[in-house]
Formats: structure tokens, sequence, C-alpha cells
């Protein structure tokens, strides 16, 4: 068997975050439909659990295998680890094995930033390229790609962060000027003057009242998954025009909505996904927030897979 392995290094050498960016889009204007992405699979272990993540296109398929670790940062390990297989669409025989957690710090930033984008050129105010203020809920890997991602697709003039503590804002606002020159402080009191915040947190409850916030903000919750953990509250669901991932991945595992109101709700309501979002099947109404709300999603992976095998080749 000819496997050919792709380091880290090697991925992220291979794709820049706007043309991860710009694969996620094409993809959902061409060829994606999230809605017939494959389920997520959980399989509890000893110290955590397996999730697999099974995507397949007319080209090739994949599958990524993580492992969720909730007492490895403690160790000194990191508390998601992952690997990817990407297999001949014919003959199923496997071609390339990849760095997985890589690929999650790639398609999920890029996911995110796609959909602020899009929101943002829908401002029923007049399209915005530029965000005044960004608030960052978060100090990890995530929280740091989503900020890098984003300014490479729009212009982020300042950033205002919140971790769990006020060492690790400060190390991370330290870090994302040096490295980026772009403003950077914690968070104090400006939330209610943000443009647009990016929750990546793994908070099981709310972040912020989202009463404080001003209409027309723009709303990323992407830290968390499963059914018992919300980024954001109904306060903030109720006052939002909502994009998911895909309606049927929201109505198996979004407990950001369905801590706050029960599937039959956001049945009766509707909720649009990215590709109508891509599509411009999806309106933004004056003078309310503007929520995406994402876990992660298998086809994702699959796209910045096959982007990033394809340059290689």
């Amino acid at each position: 068997m000819d496997l050919l392995f792709l380091s880290a290094e090697e991925i992220e050498a291979l794709i820049t975050p706007a043309g991860a960016v710009e694969a996620i889009e094409r993809a959902l204007r061409t060829s994606v439909d999230p809605e017939l992405d494959a389920p997520r699979l959980f399989s509890p272990l000893a110290a955590g659990e397996f999730l697999l993540m099974p995507a397949s296109s007319p080209d090739a398929v994949g599958i990524k295998v993580v492992t969720v670790a909730p007492g490895n940062p403690a160790l000194g390990h990191p508390k998601i680890q992952a690997l990817y297989v990407l297999f001949d669409a014919e003959t199923l025989t496997p071609r390339v094995l990849l760095d997985g957690s890589s690929l999650t710090l790639i398609r999920t930033p890029a996911t995110t930033a796609f959909a602020i984008r899009r929101l943002l050129e829908l401002d029923p105010r007049g399209a915005r390229r530029h965000v005044d203020r960004l608030v960052v809920f978060g100090t990890g890997p995530q929280a740091f790609a989503h900020v890098r991602t984003l300014e490479a697709v729009v212009d982020v003039r300042t950033v205002l962060v919140r971790g769990r503590s006020e060492a690790k804002s400060a190390a991370f606002a330290e870090r994302l000027t040096a490295e980026t020159g772009i403003a950077a402080a914690p968070l104090r009191d400006e939330l209610g003057a943000a443009d647009v915040v990016i929750c990546a947190s793994s908070t099981s409850e709310p972040l912020f009242d989202g009463t404080v916030l001003a209409p027309d903000t723009v709303v990323a919750a992407i830290g968390t998954h499963g059914l018992e953990a919300r980024e954001v509250g109904p306060e903030l669901l109720d006052r939002a025009d909502i994009v998911v991932e895909a309606r049927a991945a929201a109505m198996r595992e979004y407990g950001t909505l369905l801590l706050a109101h029960g599937r039959e709700h956001w049945q009766e309501r509707g909720l649009a996904n990215l590709r109508d979002l891509a599509a411009g099947a999806f309106r933004r109404q004056a003078g309310r927030v503007a929520l995406y709300v994402g876990v992660g999603m298998s086809w994702q992976d699959l796209v910045i897979v096959s982007e990033v095998v394809q340059r290689r080749r």
C-alpha cells in the first residue's frame, strides 16, 4: 500500500487561511449540500471519547478519527487529537494519511470566516468589509486560528479578548499583536460596541448577557458541541437571525439551540444553513443580531483535504 503522510507543517504550507475560506465557499456554491452530510459518530472511552467523522464526494471519501480527552491538558497533552484518512473513491483504498488536528484548526476557522464575511456583506445598513472591534471569547488554539483566518479575508482593526483568566487574556492579546500587528487587549466593558463576536470557548453555560449586544452585531458560536453545552443564551437567540451549518445537524446536537427551545420551535421558526448563505437565499433583518452556530461537520474536512492533496500533487 502506497500511503502518503502529510504532517501539520506540510498541510499548513499547502493552503493559506484565505485559500481555505475560498475552498469552503466554492464547495458550498457548487457541490456540497450540508444536509446530506453523514452524522458524526461518538463512542465513549475510559479517558474520554472517540469522534468519527466520515464524508464522501464524487472524487474521494475520507474519515477523521478524533479523540477527546478532557484530562489531557492537566497532563500537558492536547485535549483533542486526530488523524485523517483519505481513500480512493472507487476502490476505497487508503491513499493519504494526514494530521487531523491541524485540519481542524484550518477548516473550522475557514467555515466561520466564510459565514462572518457573508453576514457582514448582508448587513441591512450596507455591505461591510471591515471589523472595527472583534471580541473573542477563548484563548486556545481555535480562538487564535479564528482571528488569523478572519483577518485574512476581512479588515480586522481591533481585537478584544476574554479568557478564563486575566493573565491568559493578556498573553493572547500580546501574542496576537506580535504576530499580526492587530491592536489587541483584554476585554473590559466594550462588548456593547462590538461589530463581531466569536465564541471559541469550551464553556457549557452562556458566556455573556445577549441583551448587551448592539443591533446588527454578528456573532459566531463555534466552541462547544453536544446537547448539554451552549455558549449563548435564549435572550440572544430570540433577537437573532440564525444560520446553522445544517438543519439536520442542528437538531441532532446543537445544545446552544436545543437548551433554549425544543426541536418543534426551531422547525416552525425555520433555520437557514450555510448553503443558503452561500447561494444568497438568506436575508438579514434590520435591527437584529446575525448569529452563526456551528460544531464542525465532516464535509468541511473533506473539502480542505481534497484541496490540500490536489495542491500537493
